[in-house]
């Protein structure tokens, strides 16, 4: 996010924002608790150890491998259970071909009726760094999750840092489909563990540990 963009969202003047990023301002508890929110995150996350790549991301270069290529799922239909999974960076067209297509497969499905888990695990830029979502795709991705869980019991995020963990939660949040969607982060087994349990399965197709 620029500093422009931190700016606008958290409604502190950008010489602010950028001073507090170059470490020449003090920030005040209050301007620490906006900036949060505009990153959707909680106040305490800020002082967390979890760092991020120095290396911009959504660049022309994170999006070489066309979506397609990247993005997967699979149903099944005796479990009731539909995965799907995005390898590399999402962009707003990216998210509404996701809900066209992952809506079609739901609308054989009465509401409340399938389970759903998420795997962001690899969403990663070209330098193998983890990221999350973009302004823009967060925005859209409210409307998604608004479509997707009118058919689903209950979703499992799994999740490639406790930034995102914590921003699928704020998303989730705003989407008001907050008590059917878990958030998860931890090792690759635990999530894999935790959502498998949650729908009573013993394995899934797509959903496998990342080595």
């Amino acid at each position: 996010m620029s500093q422009e963009a931190l700016s606008f969202r958290s409604g502190l003047d950008r010489t602010y924002i950028s001073g507090v990023e170059r470490g020449t301002r003090n920030a005040t508890l209050a301007s620490m608790q906006r900036i949060a929110e505009a990153l959707s995150v909680s106040l305490g996350y800020i002082f967390s150890d979890e760092r991020f790549s120095a290396e911009p991301a959504y660049l022309q270069k994170d999006f070489i491998i066309p979506f397609l290529e990247r993005f997967k799922y699979l149903l099944d239909p005796e479990k009731k259970v539909l995965a799907f999974q995005v390898t590399g960076l999402l962009t707003g067209p990216d998210v509404d071909y996701m809900c066209k297509k992952l809506m079609g497969i739901c609308s054989a499905y009465g509401r409340d009726e399938l389970n759903i888990i998420v795997d962001h695990r690899d969403m990663k830029a070209s330098d193998g760094e983890p990221v999350v979502y973009s302004p823009e795709v967060s925005e859209r991705a409210v409307v998604f999750q608004q479509e997707l869980t009118k058919y689903s019991k209950q979703v499992a995020v799994l999740c490639n840092s406790q930034f995102m963990q914590q921003q699928m939660d704020h998303v989730t949040k705003i989407s008001g489909i907050h008590d059917k969607t878990i958030p998860l982060f931890g090792s690759d087994k635990d999530m894999i563990g935790m959502a498998f349990q949650m729908f009573d399965i013993n394995g899934n197709g797509l959903i496998k540990s990342i080595v």
